[in-house]
């Protein structure tokens, strides 16, 4: 599995971390959600550099230029709810994407091996020789993206499989590494240090559903 960690170059990606990771910051609903659609559109540019383009013909009011674009947009599938606003960045990067959505949550145990992953909802277009872009901003144990994979796995193959998460911790980003195709791609804003006994990323930024919608019952 190929690699890509946005916060180990200089750029805009710092103090949106800082702000993503800040409880005070975090405090602010709307500029939570935004800086997670931000980090989510620098993610974006930069995959996007490794997609197939094809070079097209425009005529301006003075002449003629070649422009090199998509061969093909590529499919983005996120995992509800705490991945829509992550999403948005990848909507508004590749805004003629194709898009999917996971119904996904985690049931809580007494230690990161009794949790469990249950799904309860899927919408998802043809994904055969397309670019897959799995988008969930918090790549705990894994557990999550790997039923989505295996659900999609088993209706059809992508061309390639990119993986994109905000936050990640290593034991998630091993699991992926052992379960994944060869032609996968990992896109992290930032890799952490591992996850505590409840499998919640330290230090993290704690639960972006909540962050973003409010808590859960």
């Amino acid at each position: 599995m190929n690699l890509f960690q946005l916060n180990l170059t200089p750029g805009l990606v710092h103090p949106i971390l800082l702000q993503l990771r800040d409880p005070l910051i975090q405090k602010d609903r709307l500029r939570f959600k935004f800086n997670l659609e931000r980090l989510g559109f620098l993610l974006a540019a930069e995959l996007a550099k490794t997609l197939p383009v094809q070079k097209v013909e425009v005529q301006t009011v003075l002449g003629t230029t070649e422009i090199a674009v998509l061969a093909q947009p590529p499919v983005l599938v996120t995992v509800l709810r705490a991945g829509l606003a992550f999403y948005q960045g990848f909507a508004n990067a590749f805004d003629d994407a194709d898009s999917g959505f996971i119904g996904a949550y985690r049931v809580e145990g007494e230690s990161a091996e009794q949790l469990e992953i249950k799904m309860n909802y899927a919408a998802l277009p043809d994904l055969t020789g397309r670019d897959l872009i799995l988008i969930d901003p918090m790549l705990a144990t894994g557990g999550s993206l790997l039923k989505v994979w295996q659900l999609i796995a088993s209706q059809a193959t992508p061309r390639s499989v990119h993986v994109a998460a905000a936050i990640a911790a290593p034991e998630g980003v091993e699991a992926l590494r052992q379960h994944l195709p060869q032609n996968s791609y990992l896109w992290l804003g930032a890799l952490d240090q591992h996850l505590n006994e409840q499998a919640y990323i330290v230090p993290g930024l704690g639960d972006a559903g909540d962050l973003c919608f409010g808590p859960k019952l």
